[in-house]
């Protein structure tokens, strides 16, 4: 038996209906910091997150597990059928023909549309989450933290994150309802099953200002405009409020430098998934060249003077 099969073993012993399924037998699924398993048992198919290594310094188990049941009763993650709160192990029903989406996925701007009303129905009909999602402060928490391993940043962040707290002000200054928001909406994450879009992995997920999700998904999708605007459209079915827009073109700049302080600790945490140092600096690079942009600036002026 190897070192996987013995941890995925000793978590299925942990769940009385799974403790029978054979460990050898489950299919290794993608993650980017946990280990997840396709395990099938008694005429069932489910998947088996077992949480990655350090992840208990960054995300707080019970948040996430409001989030996630507040989610599938909403509809809109999967069936969550299991969790320990204690570690984080996880067992949701697999959802069988759901494509895993991709960037490449995400050119059908018909998916972009289901992608947003994914995000529209959890914003509006999910019931809060037991935290919020606060970016400054997050910021702030990832870089103590790196401060605390020894960890350097990439060379000029500490310059933008100043520059950021102009965004910071306009911010605070006309703050919006938060609503339960997903926070890490990698393509990844949504599951396309035609009819509808679900949207897994709560880990990251608090009440947030609601344009933080399509910034943050526009970003990891690559989205070009025609896929923005389509994002938009479908999210408020029609025409678009110009603040709502400038919201999420902000927080597009703002979502990859609080990824890059991520990216820097799965570095120092030794992740051997991904050259994470070299994902951090791109991210900070991508997050520099949107705030030089005028655009970025005439964004930053709409929320000040909507």
């Amino acid at each position: 038996m190897t070192v996987d099969d013995a941890a995925l073993a000793a978590a299925l012993g942990r769940v009385p209906w799974l403790a029978g399924a054979p460990a050898h037998d489950a299919r290794r699924l993608a993650g980017m910091t946990n280990r997840n398993y396709l395990v099938e048992h008694s005429g069932g198919r489910y998947v088996v997150r077992l949480p990655g290594a350090g992840t208990a310094e960054y995300i707080d188990r019970r948040q996430e597990e409001v989030a996630a049941r507040s989610a599938s009763a909403a509809g809109v993650n999967v069936e969550l059928l299991h969790f320990d709160p204690a570690d984080g192990l996880m067992v949701t029903r697999f959802v069988d023909g759901a494509a895993t989406m991709d960037p490449d996925r995400f050119a059908d701007l018909d998916a972009v549309g289901r992608a947003a009303r994914a995000f529209h129905r959890l914003h509006t009909t999910a019931t809060p989450f037991a935290d919020d999602f606060v970016l400054f402060p997050m910021i702030g928490g990832y870089k103590e933290l790196l401060a605390s391993k020894g960890a350097r940043l990439p060379d000029g962040y500490d310059e933008v994150q100043a520059r950021a707290s102009v965004v910071q002000v306009v911010m605070e200054a006309r703050p919006v309802p938060l609503v339960p928001s997903h926070c890490d909406p990698l393509c990844e994450n949504f599951l396309d099953a035609g009819e509808r879009m679900y949207l897994i992995d709560y880990e990251y997920s608090g009440n947030n200002d609601p344009m933080w999700d399509l910034g943050d998904l526009s970003v990891e999708g690559a989205f070009s405009e025609a896929q923005d605007r389509a994002l938009l459209a479908a999210y408020f079915d029609g025409a678009v409020p110009p603040e709502q827009h400038a919201r999420m073109v902000v927080y597009k700049a703002m979502c990859d430098l609080l990824w890059t302080l991520w990216g820097v600790i799965q570095h120092v945490n030794g992740n051997p998934v991904d050259d994470f140092w070299a994902y951090a600096v791109r991210r900070f690079e991508r997050c520099q060249a949107l705030m030089a942009t005028p655009a970025f600036a005439e964004h930053v002026e709409v929320l000040r003077c909507p």
